[in-house]
C-alpha cells in the first residue's frame, strides 16, 4: 500500500516538474529573447528523459513513463522555442531584449575601447618616475613587480 501511494506521488511530482519548463518558456516569449537558456543543459537532460522512458517501457512500469514523456514533450518544446527565436532575431547573442533591458544594457555597458588620459606603459603602480627615485632611494625600480631593497651605497641586491 505504501509503496503504490509513494508510486503516484512520486509520479504526479514528476508530472509537475515535467511541466515546470513553461515557465521559461512564457518568459522567452514574453522578452521575445532566448539568451539566458542554456540549450546544450536541455539537449542533455532531453536525452535523460529518452533513456528513462526506454527503461520504463522495457520495465512496463507507467510511473517512468509517463511523468518523462511529458517532461520530454514540454523540453522539446523550449528548445524549439528557443532556437526559433535565435534564429528570428539574428543568433544567439543578438536577440532582441525588452526595450527597457536593452536601453539599461546601452548604458551601463563599458566602453572598453577608450583609456584614461596619459601614458599606460607598464605596471600603473610602479613609481617610475625619477621624482619618486629621488624621493624613495630605497626603490631600485626592477621590472616586472620584481622589486627589490637597494643596499646602503646604491647597489642593488638582486
Amino acid at each position: 500500500m505504501v509503496t503504490s501511494v509513494l508510486a503516484v506521488t512520486a509520479s504526479a511530482w514528476g508530472v509537475l516538474m515535467g511541466i515546470s519548463p513553461v515557465l521559461q518558456i512564457r518568459r522567452m516569449l514574453r522578452e521575445r529573447s532566448s539568451r539566458e537558456v542554456s540549450l546544450g543543459y536541455y539537449v542533455i537532460l532531453l536525452a535523460g528523459f529518452l533513456l528513462w522512458i526506454s527503461y520504463g517501457i522495457a520495465a512496463q512500469n507507467l510511473v517512468l513513463i509517463i511523468p518523462n514523456t511529458i517532461a520530454l514533450l514540454v523540453g522539446l518544446t523550449l528548445v524549439a522555442v528557443a532556437l526559433r527565436l535565435r534564429r528570428s532575431l539574428g543568433g544567439p547573442h543578438r536577440d532582441q531584449a525588452h526595450p527597457a533591458r536593452r536601453h539599461r544594457d546601452r548604458i551601463a555597458a563599458p566602453d572598453h575601447t577608450q583609456r584614461a588620459p596619459g601614458p599606460q606603459v607598464g605596471n600603473p603602480h610602479r613609481r617610475a618616475d625619477p621624482q619618486s627615485l629621488q624621493r624613495h632611494p630605497q626603490w631600485n625600480g626592477v621590472a616586472g613587480g620584481r622589486k627589490r631593497w637597494a643596499r646602503k651605497g646604491g647597489e642593488s641586491s638582486e
